[in-house]
């Protein structure tokens, strides 16, 4: 597995310079109340760490909203419509990605669903499918009723339009063109701490919570150690886990 210790080294001249580093964990694809989500629920309690869950508005049942209901530790988020991908042939997958006549609409009612099923119990954060977003479909998101949006990679702008924060992910295990599995975890701690010293040395916003994204539906054995190894990593070097739930007047 991966050597901690340069992270480790990172983070310690982070805490002399007296620096605070935000925290925050998503995980996307959530639908149903699975073995795997229950998986991923105790690797949260045991981190004593909330998971924000992307949820697919128009799949999303009864099992997953009673465990929501039921579990603080579980913040629910709105993963687009339907995660279905309308990017034309030869362009890569996107839901949101391209103009289309029913972005807004689609962006309207998976909010208007979330209310219905989690009623109060849910963040207005909007995250689109592969991340991917058409910039002219942003500047309507607060008037249906977001707070922020969130993609990968780090931000370039606290809020790109007036009303909603971007807090994006930038740590994501997952080897999605290798078969799904663990990326090399020295690749993975070594690009965090690049991107940690980008924060440190201003080139990237260090006030944006550093985001771990996770895909609890495919994330083998060694994923999910990598996951909590690293998110506890960071937390026992005083990084300072978010909920994002009831925070849309103070989002960092």
């Amino acid at each position: 597995m991966a050597d901690w210790s340069a992270l480790q080294d990172e983070l310690r001249i982070w805490r002399s310079e007296g620096l605070t580093l935000p925290l925050w964990w998503r995980d996307d694809d959530a639908v149903s109340h699975t073995p795997a989500l229950d998986q991923m629920l105790a690797r949260a309690r045991h981190l004593n760490m909330p998971v924000h869950i992307a949820v697919i508005p128009k799949h999303a049942d009864q099992s997953l909203v009673d465990l929501v209901l039921d579990e603080p530790k579980l913040v629910p988020l709105v993963h687009g419509w339907a995660h279905e991908n309308h990017a034309t042939q030869g362009r890569k997958k996107a839901e949101f990605g391209e103009q289309r006549a029913s972005l807004l609409g689609d962006a309207s009612a998976a909010i208007e669903q979330m209310k219905a099923l989690f009623c109060t119990a849910f963040a207005e954060v909007f995250v689109p499918p592969w991340n991917r977003i058409d910039p002219d479909l942003i500047p309507h998101l607060p008037a249906l009723g977001y707070h922020a949006l969130s993609t990968f990679t780090p931000r370039t702008t606290r809020l790109p339009v007036a009303g909603l924060a971007q807090i994006n992910t930038h740590v994501d295990p997952i080897n999605w063109r290798g078969g799904a599995g663990l990326l090399a975890p020295d690749t993975l701690v070594f690009r965090l701490i690049q991107h940690l010293q980008d924060r440190r040395q201003g080139r990237a916003d260090a006030a944006e919570p550093l985001g771990m994204l996770t895909h609890h539906l495919v994330q083998d054995a060694e994923t999910w150690a990598f996951t909590q190894d690293c998110l506890s990593c960071l937390l026992d070097a005083g990084a300072v886990p978010l909920n994002l739930h009831g925070a849309k007047d103070d989002l960092p």
